[in-house]
């Protein structure tokens, strides 16, 4: 699952240059309505993504409707903004479910009940953890929340979001490692 989620923040960074309005907040706004709104090409770049893990059809579906959760049920404010010239900085809170927290959790129930793991030979059974983990991350409704600087610049089609950086992406889908 780590391979996926590396997957849409990449893909993310490409619809990170589509965000673009008359202003630097629309432009800031137009791109988290992409995510809210399940964009089309958010949607067929999530379901390509997860479509390539190894998972069962349940759980791709699971996997699919945690991000659809997730990017639907996100919350922004704009905090402030500030311009120099062509180049603008927005400020934006965000709040988001705690996916981070979660998949921690959950690696911790791992470790202290690793016996409900185990297959009918004795063994390691990672299709019953990835089930328990992906349970785990539908069902949560703990929320986290960010401050993310949004780098705004104005082009002749008007005002682009930039890139975004990884750590920045990771806020938006929820994974973001706070505790390093």
């Amino acid at each position: 699952m780590k391979k996926a989620l590396s997957a849409i923040i990449c893909l993310l960074i490409i619809l990170s240059l589509g965000g673009c309005g008359d202003s630097a907040i629309k432009a800031v706004e137009q791109y988290l309505a992409k995510y809210n709104s399940l964009d089309s090409e958010v949607l067929a770049d999530i379901n390509d993504i997860v479509s390539k893990e190894n998972l069962d059809d349940n759980d791709k579906d699971t996997y699919i409707d945690i991000f659809k959760k997730q990017y639907t049920d996100l919350k922004y404010d704009i905090v402030s903004e500030e311009y120099d010239g062509d180049e603008a900085t927005i400020k934006v809170k965000i709040t988001i479910y705690d996916l981070y927290k979660v998949q921690k959790e959950a690696s911790d129930y791992l470790v202290a009940n690793n016996d409900e793991f185990i297959d009918d030979d004795g063994n390691y059974d990672s299709e019953k953890f990835i089930k328990y983990k992906l349970d785990q991350m539908k069902k949560t409704s703990t929320t986290v929340d960010y401050t993310i600087d949004f780098y705004v610049v104005k082009t002749n089609k008007g005002w682009v979001v930039s890139s975004l950086s990884n750590s920045d992406l990771e806020k938006i889908h929820g994974i973001y490692d706070y505790e390093s």
